[in-house]
């Protein structure tokens, strides 16, 4: 029997299931198509996964330190297999809230393989049945997978990607090659190297996280190799090879050829759109790289939507698929969408932690603008000291003209929180007299936008005085 729906949507991650609750509350009639667990990638096998194991190796690392606080513990050790259970149970906690949250909106969830067979229908694969399923619209959230490069080698006992990394029960590592030396290549380098894991990280571009901010890649080069990883930069890996007592990996930089061995290979090499089988038949809106999408995130196919990291050349963050769920479901809806999908902020789960947000200063000079910019150490910062936080900055960047914020750079203990408030700023488009007004607790770690923002003036308080 043919079911009949307002929406159906493929795929249940961040931005399938935020699409299908606010879809619902738009008093929409929804399925959601999912063949694994509810929550996608992010939740089952990528951010909060592999952040609950930063979080224990970083606190794990503190112990380790805690005698300059005048605490004293003996003996102090980890449990690779435990760290992995923790991980397990706080997924499963989530992911049964998110279930229970589609139940109580009354969407029906639907396990199995979606494909399109027309414009208004999808079928439904499972192991022992096949349904049809009926709807004036249809969204692919389908997201990606990480992509595995032609190296010689790739599919080795061993050759891991992030996915096999986190579904395993925790190996306790002690020497780890990663390849790649983006967003995820250095936090699973963070994570291990605090467990005196040996990392070293191959990274194909002259310097690790090659679309941030310049500085910002270069200090946490320092900081990593100060916690004893290796890298290498403006290197291109050959092949890998098993070898009498491990993986060795044959890689050249600059011309130079090297040799490594390892127990085990990260790829990290980037992420490709879930594409294979969406459609069947004549029907088709996929193109090279991903689905193409107008600024409705509608293909080809009139009533056909999709969103995440499904799009070709989308920004594949977790938060970017639930803002444009929510935009699209407004535009089904025929309302105007509300979120402004042009200031994206981008985190790294680093210690420090790493986030970003806008223009910064090479990208504004690329852009023929003019900038004023603001920066203050985060040594000068009371509760930076307090918590032995001291590396790390604050970056602003306004137009020069307006004063209006185009950009914020931060490297410091709570980077990932504070960086909404900028990104609030940004959307708004907040000046330096305006976000000078705001008066910021004490001790916290915001006093360190206030003193970034003086900073563009020459009044800033604990910055020793610009001539």
């Amino acid at each position: 029997m043919l079911i009949q729906y307002d929406l159906i949507i493929i795929g249940a991650g961040p931005g399938g299931y935020v699409a299908a609750i606010r879809a619902a509350q738009s008093g929409m009639r929804v399925a959601l198509v999912e063949r694994d667990h509810v929550g996608g990638t992010c939740l089952n096998r990528g951010c909060i996964p592999t952040k609950t194991l930063m979080h224990t190796s970083h606190l794990y690392e503190e112990i380790l330190k805690c005698g300059e606080l005048g605490i004293s513990i003996e003996q102090t050790s980890y449990d690779i297999k435990k760290m992995y259970a923790k991980k397990d149970d706080v997924v499963t906690q989530l992911r049964t809230g998110i279930a229970f949250l589609l139940s109580s909106n009354k969407i029906d969830v639907i396990r199995g393989t979606g494909s399109i067979i027309d414009k208004n229908t999808v079928a439904v694969t499972t192991d022992d049945k096949r349904i049809e399923l009926n709807a004036k619209n249809i969204l692919i959230a389908a997201g990606s997978q990480p992509f595995r490069p032609p190296i010689e080698g790739i599919d080795l006992p061993g050759v891991l990607t992030s996915n096999e990394l986190l579904d395993q029960p925790g190996t306790d590592y002690k020497n780890l090659i990663v390849i790649g030396g983006g967003v995820v290549g250095v936090e699973f380098a963070s994570i291990f190297s605090s467990l005196g894991c040996k990392v070293t990280i191959i990274e194909a571009m002259e310097r690790l996280l090659p679309t941030m901010d310049r500085e910002i890649s270069q200090n946490l080069s320092m900081i990593l190799k100060k916690k004893g990883v290796t890298v290498f930069a403006s290197a291109a890996v050959e092949k890998l090879e098993q070898g009498k007592n491990g993986l060795l990996c044959y890689f050249t930089q600059k011309g130079k050829p090297y040799i490594l061995e390892t127990e085990a290979v990260l790829v990290s090499a980037g992420r490709r759109a879930n594409t294979e089988g969406l459609f069947q038949g004549e029907v088709s809106a996929l193109s090279e790289g991903g689905l193409a999408v107008n600024e409705h995130f509608e293909t080809s196919i009139p009533g056909i939507y999709a969103i995440g990291d499904v799009i070709r050349g989308g920004i594949q963050l977790a938060h970017m698929a639930s803002a444009q769920a929510c935009n699209v479901i407004s535009h089904i809806s025929g309302k105007t969408p509300a979120i402004d999908l042009h200031t994206v902020p981008s985190c790294i789960y680093t210690d420090p932690e790493i986030a970003s947000v806008g223009l910064d200063a090479s990208m504004a000079k690329e852009k023929g603008i003019a900038v004023k910019t603001g920066k203050f150490s985060m040594a000068g910062n009371g509760r930076s000291v307090i918590e032995n936080k001291e590396r790390g900055f604050i970056k602003l960047i306004f137009h020069a003209e307006t004063e209006v914020l185009l950009g914020a750079q931060l490297m410091c203990a709570r980077a990932t929180d504070l960086i909404s408030e900028l990104s609030t700023a940004i959307a708004n488009k907040l000046t330096i007299s305006q976000l000078s007004a705001v008066i910021r607790p004490h001790p916290s770690f915001t006093e360190g936008v206030t003193e970034a923002i003086e900073e563009t003036k020459g009044t800033a308080i604990h910055v020793v005085c610009r001539k």
